[in-house]
């Protein structure tokens, strides 16, 4: 297990388990995140979709449940210590990309698309199927991880987590 999914407040609180909070754009990794963090909260206060909040030691992170990410660069911009720090402007902000669980309402025969819908640069598609709903697939090159599918899905079964580098142009499916 390692330090990032095991803190001494994790362990205390009953959380051995748990994984990382997911930090904002352009973290960098995280012990040096939180080496240089000061916890002042100016990329929280200044988050126009209001989805970063104070996790645990009052680090920022994301919460995907409030929103999305526009990738603004307003968190970016107010990080004085630079904890948050672009290298390069075509960079990728972080790793992350949408994945759709088997719980999904379509892979139950219940027609949803609201993913779909959601989703700002049409990575989810939805493929007709004989004799039963249209399933969502995912074309993870266009996924940026900004977490637009995650508060939406009435099921919760959508996850936004770092990309497996195997997965590149894949196009992935929800299984029946």
């Amino acid at each position: 297990m390692d330090a990032a999914s095991l803190s001494r407040r994790g362990f205390l609180r009953g959380r051995v388990n748990a994984a990382a909070a997911q930090r904002p754009p352009w973290a960098r990794d995280e012990v040096d995140f939180t080496a240089r963090c000061t916890r002042c909260n100016a990329c929280i206060d200044h988050c126009p979709t209001h989805i970063l909040v104070r996790a645990d030691g009052g680090y920022p992170a994301v919460d995907f449940s409030r929103g999305e990410c526009t990738f603004c660069g307003e968190c970016l911009s107010r990080c004085e210590p630079r904890a948050l720090f672009r290298t390069d402007d075509d960079a990728a902000p972080w790793p992350l990309r949408a994945r759709i669980g088997d719980a999904c309402l379509a892979a139950q025969g219940v027609e949803c698309r609201i993913c779909g819908e959601a989703c700002p640069t049409g990575a989810i598609r939805f493929r007709p199927r004989l004799g039963g709903v249209a399933l969502p697939a995912l074309e993870i090159d266009a996924c940026n991880g900004c977490g637009a599918c995650f508060g939406p899905c009435p099921v919760r079964t959508i996850a936004i987590a770092p990309m497996d580098p195997r997965e590149t142009n894949a196009l992935t499916e929800v299984k029946q």
